[in-house]
């Protein structure tokens, strides 16, 4: 495998399983060295020490959501700069009707999956406009963003469209300022989330998508990988849907 992230510096957040533990290993056997951050510090402990084995440094921060420019500032403090940010960690409600959804399911969808995700851009883009050769950023969206494929999680889904145009956004704030943000959309992949999400029949599931199967968090980590590397030079503002062909049918 090639050693492209040789001297690159990635943080995962959400990295302590699923897609964000598969793409710090990607990255980590690429030659990059790695910071995870999530809340369980014993698996994001053994996902650094995995990273280590897999070829790459690693660390991991316990994540505290009363300071998001931490992990970015970690990074550095860990590794001496920021190239790549997987901005990874998401929330999903539980399934009821939108009449029926708290108040508090509505902030803490939000908070999760809009809110943390801007103030950690914040940092990571103040970082790499601060170094020299700049930096990448992909955002974990969903296609639940482009299409709601779920009854019960409007929430989940309106979070994921407003991630989308955020990362829109920026991209062209600062496609010429040496930073590229794209996004990955995941579809049914077999994650935590996914299979804690209610659905009763994942044969079914998978049945009903043209490869008929379920995506495994290694497809979605190659794309993230491929987003973060010199391969995809010219794509900015993107949105890379790794969803088994959801959406196209």
């Amino acid at each position: 495998m090639s050693r492209e992230f040789d001297g690159k510096v990635a943080l995962v957040t959400g990295g302590t399983s699923g897609i964000g533990r598969a793409t710090a290993l990607a990255l980590a056997r690429r030659g990059a060295a790695c910071l995870i951050v999530g809340r369980d510090e014993g698996r994001g402990r053994t996902v650094a020490d995995e990273c280590e084995a897999a070829g790459g440094r690693a660390a991991f921060l316990r994540a505290d959501a009363a300071d998001l420019a931490a992990p970015a500032q970690a990074a550095v403090r860990h590794f001496g700069r920021l190239d790549i940010a997987f901005n990874n960690a998401g929330h999903q409600e539980r399934r009821a009707p939108l009449h029926e959804q708290p108040i508090a399911v509505y902030d803490t969808v939000f908070e999760t999956n809009v809110k943390s995700v801007f103030l950690l851009m914040q940092a990571e883009i103040g970082l790499m406009l601060g170094q020299e050769g700049g930096g990448v950023i992909v955002n974990n969206a969903s296609v639940s963003g482009v299409r709601n494929p779920n009854p019960g999680l409007s929430l989940y889904s309106a979070s994921k469209a407003a991630l989308l145009s955020l990362t829109r956004s920026a991209a062209m704030e600062y496609a010429d300022r040496g930073i590229r943000i794209n996004a990955v959309s995941p579809g049914r992949v077999e994650t935590p989330m996914m299979l804690a999400s209610g659905i009763a029949d994942m044969a079914a599931v998978a049945a009903g998508l043209p490869l008929r199967r379920l995506g495994r968090p290694e497809e979605v980590a190659e794309a993230v990988v491929w987003l973060a590397s010199p391969a995809s030079s010219f794509v900015v503002g993107h949105n890379l849907c790794t969803d088994g062909g959801f959406l196209a049918q």
